[in-house]
Order: structure tokens, then C-alpha cells, then sequence
């Protein structure tokens, strides 16, 4: 697929097949990711594969965590949460490694591995699988974070779901940069 073709039809598919996807092309995705630019070259993502059981695991912490956050909710949400886990096969959670020279500016590790996380979303569609990121209170979650070896002041990215396609969406008109963009001589 042409760069600028995967640029302009990548889009979030959250419905996808419970069929595994092969280790081979995560390990694609994963390679891309760490192509991103990053200053100081600190390489600051951190990176979660989830299948199989871990993601049921992960789905118990969301649910432990929905319930710490709403303890007046019905079992019915709560399992709501759990299943946020399950949507697909394949779970990537990208994290955040925190400065650790005073010469490294959180906001850049932040925007590398933001950098990193749409390479991996550009290599999924390229690769022929369905690919969305989510965040929400489960990515800022101190339970939740821990899970995945995190302290409560890093940054947890979002989860990035990976399949095969239910189906493909239509592709749609997105807007121009023009009202988004000043040009200064």
C-alpha cells in the first residue's frame, strides 16, 4: 500500500474477529512503532501484547477498577467493563517511560510514543488488519496502571485493538487542513 493511500483511508474498525492474529504481524506493527522519532533517543514507549488469557486477566483489573470508580453500579456495567478486554484479539497498551536525565522533556516522551502508537495503526492497516485506539478513564486508571508495571505518574497511552475486520467501513470525507492552518512569511 502507497504511504500517502494508508495515510488518507487508515481508520478506527472496532468490530473485528475473534480469529488469532499471527505473532509475525504484531512483530511488523511493533517494528514500525519503533521507527517514531524520539529526542534523545530514549526509545520512551513501552508496549503490552495481550491474547489469549492476559486479556481476560485485564478485563478482571477493568472490572475492579469500574467498580472503585462507580461502587453504585449495576453488575450489569460492571460487566460492561470487563468486556471493554475482549474486543478483540489481539490488546496492545502503550506506555509512557518518564524522564529520566533532567535534559529529557516529559511532553516529548509522550509525543514519541503517541508518534509510535498511529505508526503501529498505519502498519495495521498496511497489513491488511482492523486497528483502534482507545483511552478513557481505563488509561488513567492507578490500578490499571499498575497492572502493566506503571506507576501512577506515567503515562498510560491507550489500548490499541487489533483484528481482522468484520467489515470494511465505507471510507468517509474527512476535513481539509486549510481552516487548521496559518501560513506566516
Amino acid at each position: 500500500m502507497e504511504l500517502f493511500d494508508a495515510i488518507h483511508t487508515r481508520l478506527s474498525i472496532g468490530k473485528v474477529k475473534p480469529d488469532p492474529v499471527p505473532r509475525e504481524l504484531i512483530e511488523k506493527m511493533l517494528s514500525a512503532a519503533v521507527q517514531a522519532p524520539n529526542h534523545h533517543k530514549v526509545r520512551p514507549w513501552r508496549f503490552v501484547v495481550l491474547t489469549g488469557q492476559a486479556r481476560e486477566r485485564l478485563g478482571d483489573v477493568f472490572a475492579a477498577s469500574f467498580r472503585k470508580r462507580h461502587p453504585e453500579a449495576m453488575e450489569e456495567a460492571v460487566t460492561v467493563a470487563r468486556g471493554k478486554a475482549l474486543r478483540s484479539p489481539v490488546l496492545i497498551v502503550v506506555g509512557v517511560d518518564k524522564p529520566a536525565t533532567e535534559k529529557v522533556v516529559e511532553l516529548e516522551n509522550v509525543c514519541a510514543a503517541a508518534a509510535a502508537a498511529q505508526n503501529m495503526l498505519l502498519a495495521a492497516h498496511g497489513l491488511g488488519l482492523a486497528a483502534k485506539w482507545n483511552t478513557g478513564d481505563n488509561a488513567t486508571d492507578d490500578l490499571i496502571k499498575a497492572f502493566f508495571g506503571l506507576a501512577p505518574d506515567q503515562h498510560l497511552l491507550g489500548f490499541i485493538h487489533i483484528g481482522y475486520p468484520m467489515v470494511r467501513p465505507q471510507a468517509v470525507e474527512r476535513p481539509s487542513f486549510e481552516d487548521r492552518t496559518v501560513w506566516m512569511e
